[in-house]
């Protein structure tokens, strides 16, 4: 049977001809299950074909969605290489060189030039001086724009969408997201949602909250679980809730708790879930960060 399989792989699944030196076969690049020698075959076999490749293609988009991240989109730290948390409270991102910085590692850098008694301040990682005003903050974005950084392009798109300019932002977030920006794909899932700047789609809005949920959007992954459980599909919205739960997103745990009270989730799976959200957490904490956290509130006071 497998043997049997093998070889019909190495043959085109319409006109029956081998693969070889001179015939390059090319996978269906929605399935895999089957190879064409030419778009012609793959063109007239598609009426035979199409049942089997959707199926198929859910399937593998399903292992792709609910693998566990490895963390969360924001990644770690640059400089302490500490996961940064999802409060962003904690963290900032540069101008010169669009690195996010926990506040841990800027409270160290603020320190050591006030040791030092250095006078000029500089970006804790790449060394560039902070700009002095509004004038140069601006050029050095647009300079980040022109090398097609993602995060730039991003906030460039955040400043239309706030003046209102749905249009403009909608592109700019678009371009974000086809240089891996994640949260440009949470952004678009809204943008989809409310209509804004394009018309209203909620399953293109479910494919961008898909597509940042897989790059380790924990918020995206919630939005997705809201969705799934509206739809009565609540073993999905579960593992959404538990995945997300797991990268330490705390609206997840409350989703998790409301499903157990309903008796969605077993007690041993909502004790493990919250098990793995502590852990998440506290893989963000650091004495340098607390430490930093202690001169805030006490700037605060």
């Amino acid at each position: 049977m497998s043997a049997a399989m093998d070889e019909a792989g190495e043959m085109c699944a319409s006109c029956g001809i081998s693969g070889g030196d001179d015939i390059k076969l090319k996978n269906c690049t929605a399935c895999y299950l089957v190879k064409y020698c030419s778009i012609k075959c793959q063109k007239e076999h598609r009426s035979q074909h199409k049942r089997a490749c959707k199926k198929r293609a859910a399937e593998l988009r399903d292992e792709l969605l609910f693998k566990q991240p490895e963390g969360t989109y924001l990644g770690d730290c640059p400089i302490c290489f500490i996961p940064i948390p999802l409060d962003p409270e904690k963290s900032s991102r540069r101008p010169c060189c669009c690195k996010v910085i926990c506040d841990g590692c800027i409270y160290a850098n603020h320190k050591r030039e006030l040791e030092e008694l250095q006078v000029k301040k500089e970006c804790p990682f790449c060394r560039t001086p902070l700009p002095k005003d509004n004038a140069e903050l601006d050029r050095m974005v647009k300079r980040r724009i022109q090398a097609n950084d993602p995060f730039a392009l991003r906030k460039l798109a955040s400043d239309y969408y706030e003046e209102g300019d749905y249009g403009s932002a909608f592109e700019y977030f678009t371009k974000a997201a086809k240089v891996g920006d994640v949260q440009a794909h949470q952004q678009l899932g809204h943008m989809y949602v409310e209509g804004k700047g394009v018309e209203a789609d909620m399953k293109k809005a479910i494919y961008h909250w898909e597509e940042a949920a897989i790059g380790g959007h924990p918020n995206a992954r919630s939005n997705i679980g809201i969705i799934e459980r509206r739809h009565g599909r609540l073993k999905r919205a579960v593992k959404h809730y538990i995945i997300a739960a797991n990268q330490g997103l705390d609206i997840a745990v409350e989703q998790l708790k409301m499903c157990y009270v309903k008796k969605m989730v077993s007690k041993d799976e909502f004790e493990e879930a919250l098990r793995a959200y502590q852990r998440a957490v506290d893989a963000t904490k650091s004495p340098q960060r607390e430490a930093a956290e202690q001169e805030l509130e006490v700037f605060k006071a």
